[in-house]
């Protein structure tokens, strides 16, 4: 099979129009003081709740229906300094909706029950040297395990595996690099699983089974400028596995997954670019510096429309399914900026 394409194949491509962004502000307490990934979270949840999960200056870790649009549950003084991230896992064996958060000044995680906000684990100074940004869940085997990530540039500990108990079960070789996201890649036609890794300067993926590097992504931009730390995704759709970057230097870049080569690059605006999301096949929302989230048709590279309300540089974009108002974005700036619900994305016709 052939992945060594890019999104720009036609067949592939339906023509999309944007209509009627209606912006709410939805939270004005969250606080966030890392520019990383994941400061915040949506989910369905298997009880039916649309859930935002998100952090204050209090350390807190809120909950918020996004159905009913009113705050569930504070759990507060949680951590003893700021949450960097959290991540979210189904467990489907036990029916059971998990999170985690970080707390990357104190090196520790904590693992929730989200149903009754039980405290199942705490993993306590992941790291001897260097700060943990992020981590990720991991389904092998029927078992479930936690991706731990290391953020010191110079320290010798790699990523490292650990069980719901605590227990450290596999490190990741040739990893000890300046990792800030982390998240599980999983390719259908190959069976194999990836951690897909966001560095100072670069991305990388690992060979879960083979537990060794798979790619790197960098180009000669990011060489010169490792101080930069890229946002990423993976676009997998019809027989397309690309990574998606975005940089400070104001360029989206698209990767083969598979052989590392750099696809194409779009200039979208000279100034810093952070978060993204794919709200469909065809179109990218990018978070911006100038306080802007940017549209990005990904067949031609130009800009379709600029979403205005932020009064920070939008830092996280997230896309949900809402029942009342169908495909929606929910976005976060920097520091004490909103959470923003941006109301009906698209009406596609072929």
């Amino acid at each position: 099979m052939n992945h060594n394409k890019i999104i720009e194949d036609n067949s592939l491509y339906r023509k999309s129009t944007i209509i009627n962004f209606h912006s709410e502000i939805l939270i004005n307490d969250s606080y966030i003081n890392y520019e990383i990934e994941n400061t915040f979270i949506v989910f369905n949840s298997i009880d039916n709740i649309l859930y935002l999960i998100y952090s204050n200056k209090n350390f807190s870790i809120i909950s918020f229906n996004l159905i009913d649009n009113k705050k569930v549950n504070e759990i507060k003084n949680v951590h003893d300094n700021y949450i960097t991230c959290f991540s979210h896992f189904l467990d489907k064996q036990n029916k059971r909706d998990l999170i985690i958060s970080i707390s990357s000044k104190d090196n520790n995680i904590k693992l929730w029950n989200v149903g009754n906000w039980e405290i199942l684990h705490n993993f306590k100074k992941i790291n001897h040297s260097g700060e943990l940004y992020a981590s990720c869940f991991l389904n092998d085997k029927d078992m479930n395990y936690i991706i731990t990530s290391n953020s010191d540039l110079f320290s010798t500990e790699p990523l490292k595996i650990f069980d719901f108990k605590g227990n450290e079960i596999k490190k990741i070789n040739d990893s000890n690099v300046n990792t800030f996201f982390i998240e599980i890649f999983y390719n259908k036609d190959s069976d194999k699983k990836f951690i897909v890794t966001g560095n100072f300067g670069y991305a990388l993926s690992y060979d879960y089974n083979k537990n060794k590097v798979y790619n790197k992504y960098q180009d000669e931009y990011n060489i010169f400028n490792k101080k930069e730390y890229i946002h990423i995704i993976i676009y997998d759709k019809a027989n397309l596995i690309n990574l998606i970057s975005s940089n400070k230097d104001g360029n989206i870049r698209i990767w083969d997954f598979d052989s590392g080569e750099l696809l194409k690059k779009y200039n979208i605006i000279n100034i810093g670019l952070r978060g993204i999301c794919l709200l469909n096949d065809k179109l990218l929302s990018i978070g911006c510096d100038n306080y802007e989230i940017k549209i990005l048709d990904l067949k031609n590279g130009k800009i379709v429309q600029s979403l205005k309300g932020h009064y920070r540089q939008v830092l996280n974009i997230k896309k949900i399914f809402h029942p009342k108002y169908k495909e929606c974005l929910v976005s976060k700036g920097i520091l004490n900026d909103y959470v923003i619900l941006w109301k009906e994305i698209l009406n596609d016709s072929i």
